[in-house]
């Protein structure tokens, strides 16, 4: 366990100046970006990464976590007022939020979703503080044989609930670890799949492979999508009534049980990897019409309803640290994207981070934290704001963005080859999400290549290649088993929904 000075140390760190500013700036441009729909923080992400190159860890991915968290709660802006969510979780808010809205209400249903979301944020942070490290120590417990088997079960989550369908998840696991594979064989040191671009002999640069298939793509798609050059302008009828325009607390502390339940259904979906926010935000939804009295009542202007979605979907994101943290594996595009950072930093998630790096770690739980103070302070003073971006020009949105993207892949390689790499799995993102294969699934396993690849290798040389060898590790054995489960459990409810 880590001592009391190092977890004092790095929650210190996170209140020095340079990381304080990030995270600020990092919350900022996730509300801005999450208010514009189709652009989304995963992007964003991808789009600034390269550009946390040359700063601290600590500020560089405080900066990412701070879009994250942003992100969240600028979605529900357009969900609110035009019935277009910005982004994927925020559909279930806009189904009694654009209600609120039409019936002059949009600010209350606005300040609704803030408050909530940064409740349900703040309470998965709060677990995953608590949780995260005896989980660490746990996972140190594990071999190569049980870490082998735990990312065959990840992978077969992720696969199955990513895609449209099994197989599509599969394919594109399958490859992201073919790409992962291209550059330096680390058993062997020879290269592998370069042909004679010896540039590629470290691998395909991370930032242009996660700008190209999910910023680059999406920007391509939304500028051929896209009519006149400008997205929908917000109209609403706003009511004079100041109870109409302000949420009181009383309205806030009915909503209390509501927003608990998303909370924890956010964060326990948020720990399995590949299930999602926007499937939490659903399930809390669900939940909450079946358990009230008046459940004709939903879709119709519930404030409830909202409370539900977004305390839900906001909960994913502490949550999904939890996996990535302790075991080094994404669970979804924005811890995907994480992890890519902590990768350019020269650092590897996994329970030997909580040993090698427990300052930095606990300065992340305290960027979390003022994130979290962050987005209610300006969610508070910018709903405004955020609800004019809405009918910016998408013509100056979608350019700005593109030139950012062609920035940051050339300064990421060092050169034009970033830039040729980024246009390439570009079409290649395009490709796939056009034929409905899961391009989060590819970037997840080929950020996991490697680290698979030396798993693999391991257990074959403990197992001396005989898969009975496993007998010897239940642990791997269960692993083993509820991966067959899954795809099982998957493929028949896919067989049923078909039929």
């Amino acid at each position: 366990m880590l001592d009391l000075a190092t977890i004092l140390a790095g929650l210190s760190d996170a209140f020095a100046p340079m990381t304080l500013a990030f995270v600020l700036s990092g919350v900022i441009v996730g509300q801005f970006v999450g208010a514009l729909p189709g652009i989304g923080p995963v992007i964003t992400m991808a789009v600034v990464i390269p550009f946390t190159f040359v700063m601290d860890p600590l500020p560089a991915i405080g900066f990412l976590i701070g879009i994250m968290k942003g992100g969240t709660i600028g979605g529900a802006v357009p969900a609110v007022l035009i019935n277009v969510p910005g982004t994927p979780d925020a559909a279930a808010t806009a189904l009694d939020g654009y209600p609120m809205a039409k019936a002059g209400k949009p600010e209350k249903a606005m300040k609704m979703a803030l408050y909530s979301s940064v409740t349900g944020d703040t309470f998965s942070d709060l677990v995953l503080i608590t949780v995260s490290a005896p989980l660490a120590i746990l996972a140190l417990k594990m071999g190569p044989v049980e870490v082998f088997s735990l990312m065959i079960f990840s992978f077969a989550v992720i696969s199955a609930l990513l895609g449209e369908s099994i197989t599509k998840g599969l394919i594109a696991l399958v490859l992201g670890l073919l790409l992962s594979t291209v550059g330096m064989d680390p058993e062997h040191s020879t290269p592998r799949l370069i042909f004679g671009e010896w540039a590629f002999f470290e691998g395909l640069p991370v930032a242009s492979v996660a700008i190209g298939t999910l910023a680059v793509a999406e920007i391509f798609r939304h500028i051929a999508q896209t009519r006149h050059g400008s997205t929908p302008a917000a109209q609403t009828n706003k009511s004079a009534a100041p109870e109409d325009r302000r949420v009181s607390f009383a309205e806030y502390w009915k909503c209390r049980f509501v927003m608990l339940r998303g909370a924890v259904i956010g964060t326990g979906i948020g720990a399995v990897p590949g299930v999602g926010s926007t499937a939490a935000a659903f399930m809390s939804y669900a939940a909450t019409k079946q358990s009230d009295p008046n459940p004709e009542t939903y879709g119709k202007g519930n404030i409830k309803g909202v409370a539900a979605t977004e305390s839900a979907n906001s909960a994913v994101a502490g949550a999904d640290m939890i996996p990535l943290l302790t075991l080094g594996i994404p669970g979804s595009a924005s811890a995907a994207m994480l992890i890519g950072a902590f990768i350019i930093q020269g650092i590897q998630p996994g329970p030997l981070l909580f040993e090698k790096q427990g300052q930095l770690i606990y300065g992340l739980f305290g960027a979390m934290l003022i994130a979290n103070a962050a987005n209610l302070f300006f969610g508070n003073f910018g709903l405004r704001l955020w609800a004019r971006i809405i009918s910016a020009p998408a013509s100056i949105i979608l350019s700005g963005a593109l030139v950012l993207c062609l920035i940051g892949a050339y300064l990421s390689s060092g050169g034009m080859l970033g830039i040729w790499v980024m246009l390439a799995f570009a079409a290649l993102g395009y490709v796939m999400t056009s034929f409905g294969y899961p391009v989060v699934v590819l970037i997840i396993a080929f950020f996991l290549g490697p680290r698979f690849e030396l798993s693999l290798t391991q257990t074959l040389i403990v197992t001396d290649g005989n898969v009975f060898g496993f007998a010897s590790h239940p642990v791997a054995v269960m692993f083993l088993l509820l991966t067959v489960v899954t795809l099982v459990l998957v493929w028949r409810n896919n067989q049923q929904t078909s039929t």
